[in-house]
């Protein structure tokens, strides 16, 4: 029965895009190719670090409007167009999120180098924004009335500290109505992601007295603390499976170089495929961490063994919730049918993406990516090249096209 169900999606596909309105719209893919690369540029080249989102949003929302889209903005900051279908309770969400990894300041102008671009920002998540952007046009040019209301958006707080916060909102407010999701989200086709990785994000910070260099030297340092408690939790043993990870991403403390510090803090994130994994790795986080302002206390000689001169303190940064998609979901075959039909072929993949929402709660949801090719995520030398844009776009937009449901 699987078997049938799976033919009968291909030869629906492949009538889909014998169709003239299809045919009308993948033909404009082909040809705007450089009209999207340009696209991507100007979203690239419009700063949106964490929680600073809104003038990269209010590019996309002129842009939706310009495919004939009726756009609003939520009170998140998430930019939402929706293209209405016969069946306003059934809703197809597609996503991409705006903001990047790099901070207020970081230099995002595009360079050419060969037949790449490269700037922060360009791959993750300027590709998946110029995707969307691309699919907005290629529905429109089509014409196609879909069964489904189509929602695209832009949404806000994927990566760093955002925790999620916008597509957390978009799930919230269409609820039940959700019968699929599908996140935009960087270049490459040769993965599917099915399955969220669970993650959770702390800042840890130590206090003390502080003091001069010189004259308060014996006095417990937090940064040495701190830099006690890493040592030690890094040490760690994580089992191959379920694969998990940690990173001490940011790390802060003190005022001059000849000042004790009076505080110091670093944040980490913490990964893992399993719920259970990731209670261990915590647990042994905050074992550390503990150890090492005993260590650093028992070290200096002026302190008394009953002082507690140092303060520890744990503030969470947020929470991702796990979540797989079923090896059996006619969303997957969908994707593949239509992968089957442009000859393409990808693997299925676990990461952390805003995907992570809708599967934690049973919803179906992949992310995927937007086409061309990709590398040097969340570093200031990222880039993308553009060569195979046309078949990621071409298949994001069947795969949207078979999901909502074309109109007779």
């Amino acid at each position: 029965m699987a078997y049938l169900s799976a033919r009968a999606t291909e030869d629906s596909i492949e009538k889909l895009a014998l169709d003239p309105r299809c045919v009308r719209a993948l033909g404009w893919i082909e040809k705007n190719s450089e009209w999207l690369t340009s696209e991507q540029i100007r979203v690239t080249e419009i700063p949106a670090p964490e929680f600073a989102e809104g003038p990269r949003g209010a590019y996309l929302a002129k842009v939706f409007e310009s495919a004939g889209l009726k756009v609003r903005t939520d009170k998140t900051g998430n930019v939402i167009a929706e293209r209405p279908g016969s069946d306003p309770k059934s809703i197809l969400l597609i996503t991409a999120h705006l903001d990047t990894v790099f901070p207020a300041g970081t230099d995002v102008r595009v360079k050419r180098n060969g037949g790449r671009l490269e700037a922060p920002g360009i791959a993750d998540n300027g590709a998946g924004l110029a995707a969307v952007i691309g699919l907005a046009r290629a529905l429109e040019q089509s014409g196609i009335a879909t069964k489904k209301t189509i929602v695209l958006a832009a949404d806000v707080g994927e990566e760093g500290e955002g925790n999620l916060r916008g597509i957390r909102a978009l799930v919230e407010e269409y609820g039940s109505r959700l019968s699929a999701v599908i996140a935009v989200d960087g270049a490459s086709t040769e993965h599917v992601t099915t399955q969220g990785i669970c993650s959770r994000r702390f800042e840890i910070a130590i206090t003390g007295p502080g003091g001069h260099s010189w004259s308060d030297f014996g006095a417990p340092n937090p940064i040495t603390a701190l830099s006690r408690g890493i040592v030690r939790f890094s040490s760690i043993h994580l089992p191959d499976d379920p694969r998990s990870s940690f990173n001490f991403g940011m790390i802060e403390g003190g005022s001059a170089v000849n000042s004790i510090p009076a505080r110091a803090a670093v944040k980490i994130d913490l990964r893992s495929e399993e719920d259970s994994e990731l209670n261990r790795m915590e647990s042994a986080l905050r074992e550390a961490m503990d150890a090492g302002v005993k260590e650093e206390t028992a070290a200096m000689p002026d302190v008394r063994p009953d002082a507690n001169p140092l303060e520890l303190s744990f503030r969470s940064l947020g929470s991702r919730p796990s979540g797989k998609l079923a090896d059996d979901s006619p969303l997957l075959e969908t994707i593949r049918s239509v992968e089957r039909h442009l000859g393409n072929r990808s693997r299925v993949e676990r990461s952390s993406t805003d995907a992570n929402i809708p599967l934690s709660l049973g919803i179906p949801a992949v992310a995927l990516g937007g086409g061309g090719k990709g590398g040097g995520s969340h570093t200031t030398s990222e880039w993308y090249d553009p060569e195979g844009r046309e078949e990621g776009l071409k298949r994001l937009f069947l795969i949207t096209l078979t999901v909502a449901g074309v109109q007779s």
